[in-house]
């Protein structure tokens, strides 16, 4: 894809000493590539976002695409901190409908002026850029994008570099998750939460991880993991904290009992370390999922940790696995759900899901209808540099939206409350569930 070139302007590269020329009183922002930008049309190849910014841009048909926030409405000047390895370049810059072109020289850092914008109102911003024609190698390598304006009280929201911590660009281009915590009864200890999940169509994303039964210890949903692939994933962390499994002491390992057929399980890492297991599944959009998970103390001091899975075309239960967890004595605590998008590179998109007709079944087979939740999110959505999320309910479900850089309306830690259902509780037989004697084994 092209940009429209019906203003045509070749600005000719210019060297400052430290910033874009402008207006005493205005004030810069350094934005850096490796947290902001994505390649978002055109070869996805033409072009590599790493921690250090943008660098072998090649191709004419990428466009690189750079996402901030103004708090109003403003002139902005743009610049690229950047440089020209070999050769010559012309880029295309846009914002708004508006695109310059400028010529870009020199293998020295400097500063490539892309042109003035403005934007009419509070919100994000999307700067696109696209190589036009280059006499070297690459159209531009560079780290950061500077943005200056003189409008008072400007604001901008981005992600930030952060000091010694090269994870904090992996999620901020990864974006916010946002979760839904479902109260509990005080009076009761709960054995089984149910809960069911419509992801809409076209909101399934590459990299996005729907997550239907979240608890204490753990958490079960489906994800999109590639083009052709999908699954439901269940996962129990260990009591051990370490991001390695291998460090993790054989008294605080968590052992898989049981798996269903065409389950993989094993250990995980990276986010915390525990037992994984995952049921590859076409998944399809516009359908409700159920989803049910129980966990039982052990008589040796460990818990037990199941869960199932159904789909209105099999209509019976799937066991997925179940997990022992040593040093563990509870019952399902910690409901809730939460949408992530666990694809850097998806990051700028967007995708939702609906979440509805949660139950909670107590140890003496009370059945608890949880028709409200709070809506919270993660550290990126708690620290205000990724302000594209929103959560909500309608009728008798709750929702939750994330990435796509188009801010919602619900503020972080709203109370939400759904309507209950008029069907009324599902329809569960317990004893004929797969698996269920390992699951929930007599006393």
């Amino acid at each position: 894809m092209h940009f429209p070139t019906t203003r045509r302007l070749l600005l000719v590269l210019v060297t400052f000493p430290a910033s874009i020329i402008h207006h005493a009183d205005a004030r810069d922002w350094e934005i850096p590539l490796g947290g902001n930008a994505f390649v978002t049309e055109g070869d996805t190849d033409g072009a590599r976002i790493s921690r250090t910014g943008l660098s072998g841009w090649r191709n004419e048909s990428t466009v690189v695409s750079v996402f901030f926030r103004t708090s109003g409405p403003a002139k902005l000047e743009v610049a690229l901190q950047g440089s020209v390895p070999d050769g010559a370049s012309v880029i295309r810059a846009g914002i708004n409908g508006r695109h310059l072109e400028c010529k870009a020289t020199g293998s020295n850092p400097q500063s490539i002026k892309l042109g003035n914008f403005e934007t009419p109102v509070a919100g994000y911003v999307r700067l696109s850029l696209q190589g036009v024609s280059k006499s070297g190698g690459t159209f531009a390598d560079a780290p950061a994008l500077v943005v200056s304006s003189d409008q008072p009280g400007l604001e901008l929201a981005y992600v930030k570099a952060v000091p010694n911590d090269g994870g904090h660009f992996h999620f901020g281009r990864r974006g916010p998750s946002v979760h839904l915590q479902y109260p509990l009864p005080d009076d009761a200890d709960i054995a089984y939460f149910y809960n069911e999940v419509t992801v809409p169509e076209g909101e399934d994303k590459l990299g996005s991880y729907f997550m239907a039964n979240g608890f204490g210890e753990g958490y079960f949903g489906m994800q999109v993991n590639g083009p052709s692939e999908r699954r439901i994933l269940f996962s129990v962390w260990s009591p051990f904290k370490t991001d390695d499994p291998k460090q993790i002491p054989d008294s605080e390992r968590v052992h898989v009992l049981q798996k269903g057929e065409g389950v993989s399980a094993n250990d995980f890492g990276n986010e915390g370390s525990g037992g994984q297991s995952f049921l590859r599944y076409p998944w399809r959009t516009g359908v409700t999922y159920r989803f049910l998970n129980t966990v039982k103390p052990a008589a040796d001091g460990s818990s037990l940790y199941t869960a199932w899975f159904s789909s209105p075309e099999e209509k019976n239960w799937r066991m997925i696995a179940t997990f022992k967890r040593p040093k563990t004595q509870k019952h399902v605590t910690g409901t809730h759900s939460f949408l992530e998008n666990f694809s850097e590179a998806a990051g700028w998109q967007s995708r939702r899901a609906l979440y509805g007709n949660q139950w909670a079944i107590d140890t003496k087979g009370g059945w608890h209808e949880l028709t409200e939740a709070v809506f919270t999110g993660d550290a990126m959505a708690s620290a205000g540099e990724r302000l594209d999320f929103d959560g909500g309910s309608q009728g008798e479900q709750f929702s939750l939206r994330n990435g796509g850089f188009s801010e919602g309306k619900t503020a972080l830690r709203t109370p939400l409350q759904r309507k209950p259902s008029a069907a009324g509780a599902p329809k569960l037989d317990f004893p004929s569930l797969p698996g269920i004697k390992i699951a929930m084994p007599a006393e």
